[in-house]
């Protein structure tokens, strides 16, 4: 048996209900992912390396491999027990409980303005091209082909919000879904990013928060189940503890924090970490234009 380090408040009070049962959907080195039969949501259990997250325990060990969970195998709670197959037992006893909260939207965005240009300085520095960050050096044509098209869509989308036509931006957005490379589509990450800012609250676009809703119902066909549950959650305002931690960096004068909370967010998967703070600058810049 292991221990759970922390978790979101959510998955926890599911496991304390003993209401859960479901299947592994997907595993890899540091996550394994659980479909849950009673709602078809993807929960996840991470390693002690990575961050807090929407449906996850940060279970405390380092690598999932030595465990030999296998897709399929079936998951089931006894007695506030998460038991994967015959392999693994986990204990949430001592598990710290995490939400996903987003910090306001400020009054005077005065910071926020200057952040967001080191911010994007950063990016061009440390961030990982190959999706919505085009590469300096493009490695075929089909790559340069999906960075053109993020590139264009993400101009047309932007046009559409800034002039107040939300309606016609839902077909821009849903010409990201899916597109670019990645486990999680660099589209998709993008999507993420924008997706949080729309629910921090006080923001501009805050009170057409439904359009994360409204491009969320055309997302389950076009792209995969664990790009989609991101989406899903991010819809909402429920996202990781990087992204999280970044937003409140951005509001504050502290060039340490930012650095730091910049770099564990642009370290998340290949691309995946740069497109989301892509999103975060695109979002986050649209709602000063929309703001006068």
């Amino acid at each position: 048996m292991i221990n759970s380090i922390s978790g979101d408040t959510d998955f926890i009070k599911v496991i304390n209900n003993s209401t859960f049962t479901g299947f592994v959907h997907s595993t890899f080195n540091r996550t394994f992912n659980i479909k849950c039969f009673e709602n078809g949501d993807l929960y996840t259990i991470a390693c002690n390396r990575l961050d807090n997250g929407p449906n996850t325990l940060i279970v405390d060990i380092d690598n999932m491999k030595p465990m030999k969970i296998e897709a399929n195998d079936r998951v089931r709670v006894e007695e506030n027990l998460l038991y994967i197959g015959d392999q693994l037992t986990i204990s949430i006893d001592k598990a710290c409980k995490w939400e996903s909260v987003l910090p306001t939207y400020p009054c005077n965005v005065e910071i926020l303005k200057r952040n967001l240009m080191k911010m994007k300085d950063f990016i061009n520095i440390h961030g990982v091209g190959g999706g919505m960050k085009k590469n300096v050096i493009t490695l075929n044509l089909f790559e340069t082909e999906v960075s053109n098209m993020l590139e264009n869509r993400t101009l047309l989308l932007l046009n559409e919000l800034l002039n107040d036509r939300i309606s016609s931006a839902l077909p821009h957005a849903v010409s990201l879904l899916g597109l670019g490379p990645g486990l999680t589509p660099s589209g998709d990450d993008f999507l993420t990013g924008l997706f949080t800012i729309f629910n921090m609250k006080n923001s501009p676009f805050y009170p057409y928060r439904s359009f994360c809703e409204d491009v969320l119902k055309k997302a389950k066909t076009l792209t995969n189940d664990i790009s989609y549950m991101t989406l899903k959650k991010a819809a909402i305002g429920k996202v990781r503890e990087s992204i999280i931690s970044l937003l409140n960096a951005l509001l504050i004068e502290n060039d340490e924090d930012l650095n730091l909370s910049l770099n564990k967010l642009l370290n998340i998967g290949s691309s995946s970490g740069t497109d989301i703070a892509l999103g975060i600058v695109f979002g986050m810049e649209a709602n000063i234009r929309a703001g006068g």
